[in-house]
């Protein structure tokens, strides 16, 4: 890892390689540059992000592109209602000695593709819930760290209810990101066709290593953020919780449970990171805004009104930060 005169410094280095990274994967991925944005900086801010969006979009070929692009080992697990936890964790064997030999599963590796998560039933679900948040997993009583950085990137399909698992609040607050794909436009979906409807091929060049990810995902904390900003992330969160003293009249009325306190630190590290890649060293509200979306979407649960009258997670959102400012 290269050293940097001060975290100044540092911070100029990591907007760089944000650069270098997202034109990299830009040669492959037309026409998502801010999935590809948000998605880079849930890995730059060490957390884990969930791409929803109907099959054809290019969520595993983006996954599989920022692994190639950040030289990290990449493992695909397509979930089934038949997998078991041990698919994926590994489990005990007995060896040619008759002696018991833990034989590692998919999950140990850098960045995890956990393909239409919600195909598989709970048991196996919460089986990530270690990983993702400890960082470690334990089969046979014994205890195993993974290897780091590590990230988990899910896919899932909105379209198909049938034969699915509705993931738990609980797995869902793990994600930093929920992440809402939608068709390209009509002039991306042409420059989308032509790239893939001919033989030449796409070569991905390397451009950060494991130990860059993990100096950038440390540099990240050290940014400074200001007791407003810090102050404006916390009651950003605080008002999506009904019948609480910080909640909205929107709030009370179409949410039945909203965002926890991992929320507010999910918010101010994706600030810190935004702001970083857009070349300030400090972030503001507006880097707060920023995030805000992705981070708020998936832990708040509507209620029936809500549901009833068409008013979506995204336009509670927008209420709450508009009432911010």
């Amino acid at each position: 890892m290269a050293q940097y005169k001060d975290n100044v410094e540092a911070v100029d280095a990591l907007k760089s390689s944000f650069e270098k990274l997202s034109n990299e994967i830009k040669k492959v991925i037309i026409g998502q540059d801010d999935i590809i944005k948000d998605t880079l900086i849930s890995i730059f801010s060490g957390g884990h992000c969930l791409l929803i969006g109907v099959p054809g979009l290019a969520k595993t070929l983006l996954v599989n592109t920022i692994s190639d692009a950040l030289g990290l080992s990449y493992k695909r697990i397509q979930f089934t209602p038949d997998l078991m936890p041990s698919d994926i964790i590994g489990a005990e064997i007995l060896d040619e000695n008759r002696e018991f030999k833990f034989v590692k599963g998919p999950l140990f590796a850098n960045i995890i593709l956990a393909d239409e998560i919600n195909r598989t039933p709970p048991k196996t679900q919460s089986a990530l819930l270690e990983a993702m948040q400890e960082k470690m997993v334990t089969a046979a009583n014994k205890t195993y760290k993974l290897q780091e950085p590590f990230f988990v990137l899910a896919t899932q399909n909105p379209i198909e209810q049938e034969g699915t698992y509705p993931l738990p609040e609980a797995q869902l607050d793990r994600f930093m990101f929920n992440v809402w794909l939608d068709y390209p436009s009509i002039e991306n979906e042409i420059n989308i066709v032509s790239a893939t409807t001919t033989d030449s091929k796409t070569v991905v060049s390397e451009v950060l290593h494991a130990d860059d990810i993990m100096f950038f995902q440390q540099l990240v904390r050290k940014i400074p953020i200001n007791d407003a900003v810090l102050r404006y992330a916390v009651n950003l969160a605080a008002k999506t919780r009904p019948n609480t003293e910080h909640a909205l009249p929107i709030t009370n009325q179409y949410v039945n449970w909203g965002a926890g306190p991992r929320a507010s630190q999910f918010l101010v590290l994706g600030a810190k990171t935004h702001a970083a890649i857009n070349g300030k060293y400090s972030p503001d509200i507006e880097d707060v805004n920023a995030v805000a979306y992705p981070i708020l979407r998936h832990r708040i649960v509507r209620n029936y009104k809500a549901e009833a009258e068409r008013v979506s997670v995204d336009d509670i959102i927008k209420i709450i930060i508009d009432s911010q400012s």
